[in-house]
């Protein structure tokens, strides 16, 4: 072999060896996804249209990101969403690279007036994050946690899941608020909230954001913060998905010991009334380092119901939780006591495989205050077990630093509850579920009076919940607020706030 060719095929076997495969090339030379056809498409206000290939292919071309259509595994992912039940068909799915993509997506929605969808993690209780014949705007590819551990601090892209922000806290001694499953989206769950193991100690995950980029639906990238756009950054702790695309969050950090005390402790169902008032008592006394709820249920088999409570424990005063397992033993007939030190990334993994969304079902949920006799007994009647379905009714405590801030200081307002309850009825994929929602809407008659308004990010059904009861008396400025930044209202597939 001459000297010519010699060198050729080396740096050609070099080349090869150090590329990617042609899928990663496809991302590295910004292939874009070639437009066969027009497009059948769905307008905001539910009507039929259609978008010409020219103009899809312009967006497809504008991406750096792609543009996924029906017919493709990367579609059919994109579209899926945590419950089974939601068999939903966009006419498309973007995957943005970053903002610019997201931009792009959104003037596209606007100018075209073009139903859209917004996913992080697909847990959406509701369905809405993804369409039928819309475009649906996929987080997916826009992942990543970078930690200031001078600062305390964590810039979290936008699509980014619970379980990178606790992983790369974490190695560095830190925490903030976020949730109880870590394959839930950072920006779904903070926007409505965010409830966590850690928030009666830190506040709700929202309480933690320092600011938010977010692209408007004029397109435009903002910051908003208190120094920046200061009323869309009231708006987005509380307001859902109302409000625009957020494309990075920063959030303080906090340290925290790595292990933390998890468990649960069940009983026989039939001792529900002493194990609720127990736990009503003893929830009230729970200092901020403490998460404590109650569940009660019954699987879709024959095997029999139980009660019992479930607490995670961020402090260090391991006598405390000797003194908690010693007096709830003494309630009742222990059936199992899970008791343990787990590292804390560990523990917010271990509902992964269990969350009550990832089944066929339907839900209803209230914030509540005292779980007092009145409470208990309302609860109890009608609660019923039943084969072909899981009947389960939890609790989600709230108070400690979540009530120490004011009901008008983000548009969260149910800074004064003291539990969100949460009653749940789920079946197996693919059977009629009315006769079930039927029993469970049934039972939340008899409890509902008990409640303060419910939470967005839990909201089953728009059209039987006014959606207002979720914002209360914040929901004036947030309808104001909509309207300045969202005046087509092109986010409504949300726990939705039409503007004023």
């Amino acid at each position: 072999m001459d000297r010519r060719n010699f060198l050729r095929s080396s740096v050609a076997a070099t080349l090869a060896a150090s590329t990617p495969a042609w899928a990663d090339w496809e991302d590295v030379l910004y292939l874009p996804t070639k437009i066969d056809g027009d497009i059948d498409a769905v307008k905001l206000d539910g009507s039929d249209f259609t978008l010409k290939q020219a103009e899809v292919q312009e967006l497809s071309n504008a991406l750096k990101g792609k543009l996924w259509l029906p017919g493709s595994a990367e579609y059919d992912e994109a579209r899926t969403l945590l419950e089974p039940s939601f068999d939903k068909r966009p006419a498309f799915v973007i995957q943005p690279s970053g903002p610019a993509d997201v931009s792009s997506a959104v003037r596209f929605a606007r100018d075209n007036d073009l139903l859209t969808a917004v996913k992080c993690g697909g847990h959406s209780a509701s369905g809405k994050s993804s369409c039928n014949g819309g475009m649906q705007i996929d987080l997916s590819r826009m992942r990543g946690v970078y930690v200031d551990p001078i600062a305390k601090t964590a810039r979290v892209e936008g699509g980014s899941l619970l379980g990178e922000l606790d992983h790369e806290a974490m190695a560095h001694g830190l925490v903030t608020t976020a949730g109880t499953v870590s394959h839930t989206g950072v920006g779904g769950l903070t926007l409505g909230g965010g409830f966590g193991r850690l928030a009666r100690r830190f506040g709700l995950s929202l309480d933690n954001v320092l600011e938010f980029d977010v692209v408007t639906a004029d397109g435009e990238l903002r910051r908003a913060s208190l120094e920046h756009n200061p009323n869309l950054y009231w708006a987005l702790r509380g307001g859902g998905g109302n409000f625009g695309v957020v494309t990075s969050l920063l959030f303080q950090l906090h340290p925290m010991q790595r292990e933390m005390i998890t468990g649960s402790i069940v009983f026989p169902f039939d001792q529900a009334r002493q194990v609720l008032s127990y736990f009503g008592e003893f929830a009230d006394a729970a200092p901020d380092d403490m998460h404590i709820g109650m569940f009660m249920g019954g699987g879709p088999d024959d095997s029999p119901a139980g009660v019992g409570m479930y607490f995670d424990y961020s402090g260090t005063d391991t006598a405390y939780i000797d003194q908690l397992t010693s007096e709830a033993e003494k309630v009742g007939t222990v059936l199992a006591n899970t008791t343990s030190s787990m590292d804390y990334v560990a523990v917010q993994r271990s509902g992964d495989y269990n969350d009550i969304r990832s089944f066929s079902g339907y839900m209803k949920t209230g914030f509540v205050g005292d779980f007092d006799g009145a409470l208990i007994d309302d609860l109890l009647d009608g609660f019923e077990p039943a084969p072909g379905r899981r009947t389960s009714l939890v609790t989600q405590q709230a108070g400690g630093a979540i009530g120490r801030v004011a009901n008008d200081a983000t548009a969260f307002a149910h800074r004064e509850a003291k539990h969100n309850l949460l009653s749940f009825v789920s079946w197996k994929h693919g059977e009629d579920g009315e006769a079930h929602k039927d029993y469970i809407r049934g039972h939340w008659d008899s409890v509902k009076h008990h409640s303060q308004g419910f939470y967005s990010n839990d909201l089953y059904d728009q059209e039987g919940d006014d959606v207002s009861f979720a914002y209360r008396g914040n929901f004036r400025r947030l309808q104001k607020i909509k309207k300045e930044v969202d005046p087509t209202n092109l986010f409504r597939l949300n726990a939705n706030i039409q503007s004023a």
